[in-house]
């Protein structure tokens, strides 16, 4: 086996490969808008990478090798899928009331969080980490739906991971000029799609902010929570399709009958997507504290913006390394 131009062999060497886990986790996360595809694609690409092992000469870089595997990969998860989503891209706001709770929808149509440290380059500096986190937002990986798949991977490829457009021609088997077009036409498709406003690096006075709001959600306090939320905070708990807007309509329907369980919660935190977060456990029947919700909240300003509570706890807790149950 020739050494690729990376300078390593393949044969006998699964290292060689597990070396890019993380950064094609991020790839095919933002591909994909699901933290568990994410992990399946990757896995796939591993198998099929070592698999044609044999068939590597070093022409292109293990990467780059990896990357087209990749690629092809997420092309074919893709195809005749529907977009994910977020709550607010299917209706309207829903007034306070959990009797308008409605059904859980399937996970497949949902955009769904992954850890930061899943993802997020290790040993890059802090403008590259600043840039990196600004492409795993919820809000970028939901506009990211609206293209199609091919425009997608260009655009990823091109402006995300800073791919040449010969490199992402190679990759996804086309040319230059088709991939020109491509990312023509998925900024254009972008610049159409409603962003939220970006939400900021956690700061100190952020931090402040967070230890305000764990204290208050803690107590479920709704007087001091409501003081630390934008005036059109929003508040989302996929997998339903209910979403609250307003921070006096947030915390009322907190303190609704069926949100008021979550009284007596305790917030343990993890980063999420770029953000801070926090898995949430509430006081379970049988005793000690049963996982609730991974809550993802968005900083902008000096108040919190947007409030997502992911519950599918059992699925998602493990990837967070949060305990399946607390005392």
């Amino acid at each position: 086996m020739a050494p690729s131009s990376d300078g390593r062999t393949l044969a006998g060497e699964p290292g060689a490969l597990e070396d890019y886990r993380r950064e094609l986790t991020g790839y095919c996360y933002r591909m994909l808008g699901s933290g568990f595809e994410a992990d399946d694609a990757v896995q796939e690409t591993m198998l099929r990478a070592w698999k044609s092992s044999g068939q590597f000469e070093g022409r292109s870089s293990v990467r780059s090798w990896l990357y087209r595997i990749a690629t092809n990969v997420c092309l074919d998860m893709l195809r005749g899928r529907q977009r994910r989503a977020r709550p607010m891209e299917l209706g309207p706001p829903s007034p306070p009331d959990d009797s308008l709770l409605g059904q859980m929808l399937p996970e497949h149509m949902w955009v769904s969080p992954i850890a930061d440290e899943r993802i997020l380059p290790v040993d890059a500096d802090p403008a590259e980490i600043v840039e990196a986190k600004d492409t795993i937002r919820l809000a970028f990986i939901t506009a990211l739906q609206h293209l199609p798949p091919r425009q997608r991977a260009a655009l990823i490829l091109c402006e995300v991971l800073r791919f040449q457009a010969t490199e992402a021609a190679e990759l996804l088997g086309t040319t230059v000029p088709a991939v020109n077009s491509a990312l023509q036409r998925a900024r254009a498709t972008l610049a159409a799609v409603p962003h939220d406003a970006r939400p900021e690096d956690l700061e100190a006075d952020h931090a402040g902010l967070l230890d305000r709001y764990v204290d208050a959600f803690q107590r479920y306090d709704m007087s001091a929570l409501i003081g630390l939320l934008h005036e059109d905070a929003v508040q989302s708990m996929p997998p339903y399709a209910i979403w609250i807007q307003g921070a006096e309509n947030v915390t009322t329907w907190m303190v609704q009958p069926a949100p008021s369980a979550c009284r007596g919660s305790r917030l343990i935190p993890v980063r999420a997507n770029g953000c801070p977060a926090f898995g949430q456990y509430k006081p379970d029947p049988n005793g000690g504290l049963a996982p609730w919700a991974l809550q993802v909240l968005e900083i902008t300003g000096d108040r919190i913006a947007r409030m997502t509570f992911f519950l599918d706890t059992a699925a998602l807790f493990p990837s967070f390394g949060l305990p399946a149950h607390l005392p």
